[in-house]
């Protein structure tokens, strides 16, 4: 599975994006798809997480209520709706595609290359 991200870019705090998440090569089918993101000098942090069936999502402490995550399987596509940005959102912000529904990186097999965010104050 590739994956590439799209839909970052600098935006005011306060301020909405909505970051994509393109997958190809291979069916999504049974997948979890993650969102993560990495700030420069911190370590990779976990964002938000949807089942293949988008029965079950979870979220980061520091982003829920402002995210949502979601998929559309047919396209192959994943999205993360980003709401009331904060400065402290800003990061490179990577997609991730796993058999496990999980929020640690290391269950994930397939990643993106990842999309800026910034967040100005």
């Amino acid at each position: 599975v590739q994956l590439v991200e799209s839909g970052g870019g600098l935006v005011q705090a306060g301020g909405s994006l909505r970051l994509s998440c393109a997958a190809s090569g291979r069916s999504f089918s049974g997948y979890t798809l993650g969102w993560f993101r990495q700030a420069p000098g911190k370590e990779r942090e976990f964002v938000a997480a949807i089942t293949w069936s988008s029965g079950r999502t979870s979220y980061g402490v520091s982003v829920k209520g402002r995210f949502t995550i979601s998929r559309d399987n047919p396209k192959n596509m994943g999205y993360l709706q980003m709401n009331r940005l904060k400065p402290e959102d800003t990061a490179v912000y990577y997609c991730a595609a796993g058999p496990a529904y999980s929020g640690l990186g290391s269950d994930y097999d397939y990643w993106g290359q990842g999309t800026q965010v910034t967040v100005s104050s």
